[in-house]
């Protein structure tokens, strides 16, 4: 009897602790949202990986505690989505999550509320959830109230910060009233200058009058020089515009350069026009002058960022058939494996030594990517399939 009442005691407290713990749905994303706006609730999305150590000590420490589930359950559609596997690419590319745990609210409209990330202590937890809880955050979609005229200025920074990644459209539109909203005599602070610099894309965009007309308040926060190449780059940017020819989709140089160089100098002119061919070319397909521009561009390799020469280096694998410049694009991926090993850069020099005839050397690489990915979980069918080529 004793052993018996042990067990319904162990039950009971399993039970309690199930009834106390976070809740979280397992349907799929549309069923979230809809369950949310049918209720009258925000959707919260613990958007995790399965490797992520600080997820994991969320799941064990946080998630469980009754006074965080009181909270959560009580005022969300909760859901945790590793963002690697199934919807949760696409829910990562929709919202911009690019670190892990990243914590999104959700309204019934699927519009992002608001977001945070890292480990966060169960006071720290709560307070964010009683933050987000209020009205205001339930009583439409962002775009209806803004369409509707609302312009105060937390409202609109909110927009800015919440959509600059994944509708960069809709937070220019909210900095252009937010900036419309402040009058010459209003204080410019630093985080104005930040907003300002960072929607500011072109001489034609409405807040480049506020950028010339506020000069002296934005170089209080940074210096002048600073100021005068930011807008070398925008005035750059229109010139780089008018050089596209749409139906050769190629850029005049001459046009550029003749337009350019009286501005900025030839050199800032040269270094602006190669930077911009480099996504040009790729994003259109043109590989052929993506190599000549990326050979320019990255002469002088010890100037530059080893991921980023990783990523030419990549591109030249898949797309680039002349020697000579496979022997360049495995310097860079060279560079990028002497600073650390990885099942990426490791592959990717193995591909383009494989490309060289360099049989032994692709073989090791590979071998060497395939067990860096088994290692740490990754996929490593790409290596395993380089691997059968030498057998």
């Amino acid at each position: 009897m004793t052993k018996i009442f042990s067990v319904l005691l162990l039950s009971f407290a399993f039970i309690c602790k199930a009834q106390g713990e976070m809740k979280f749905e397992e349907i799929p994303f549309k069923e979230l949202i809809a369950k949310a706006k049918k209720e009258n609730k925000l959707v919260f999305i613990d958007a995790y990986a399965s490797w992520c150590g600080p997820c994991k000590m969320m799941e064990r420490n946080i998630f469980p505690k009754k006074t965080v589930g009181d909270v959560y359950n009580k005022s969300f559609v909760n859901a945790r989505i590793d963002m690697e596997k199934g919807e949760g690419r696409e829910i990562a590319q929709k919202y911009g999550v690019r670190s892990y745990p990243t914590y999104l609210f959700l309204n019934g409209d699927g519009e992002l509320i608001s977001q945070n990330f890292g480990y966060m202590e169960e006071s720290a937890f709560i307070a964010m959830a009683n933050d987000l809880n209020s009205p205001d955050n339930k009583k439409g979609s962002l775009k209806d109230r803004f369409a509707a005229g609302e312009n105060d200025s937390e409202f609109l920074i909110n927009i800015m910060r919440l959509n600059s990644s994944s509708d960069f459209d809709f937070a220019k539109k909210a900095s252009e009233r937010y900036f419309d909203n402040k009058k010459k005599t209003d204080e410019f602070t630093k985080d104005d200058v930040g907003l300002l610099l960072y929607f500011l894309k072109s001489p034609e965009d409405k807040n480049y009058r506020v950028f010339t007309e506020r000069k002296a308040d934005i170089i209080k926060f940074l210096p002048e020089e600073t100021y005068k190449e930011f807008n070398d780059q925008i005035v750059l940017a229109r010139i780089l515009t008018e050089s596209i020819d749409d139906k050769s989709k190629k850029i005049n140089d001459a046009y550029y350069f003749h337009k350019a160089v009286p501005l900025v100098g030839k050199e800032a002119a040269e270094t602006k026009l190669l930077q911009t061919k480099l996504a040009f070319y790729e994003q259109n397909g043109n590989f052929a002058e993506y190599e000549k521009a990326a050979l320019a561009y990255y002469r002088d390799s010890e100037k530059f960022d080893k991921n980023e020469l990783l990523k030419a280096a990549w591109v030249f694998s898949d797309n680039v058939k002349n020697h000579a410049s496979l022997k360049k694009a495995a310097e860079w991926a060279e560079k990028s494996v002497m600073t650390g090993e990885t099942a990426e850069n490791t592959y990717i020099l193995a591909k383009i030594y494989s490309l060289l005839g360099n049989k032994e050397l692709a073989k090791n690489f590979a071998e060497m990517s395939r067990n860096i990915a088994k290692q740490s979980g990754k996929d490593a069918s790409l290596a395993e399939e380089l691997l059968q080529k030498f057998k």
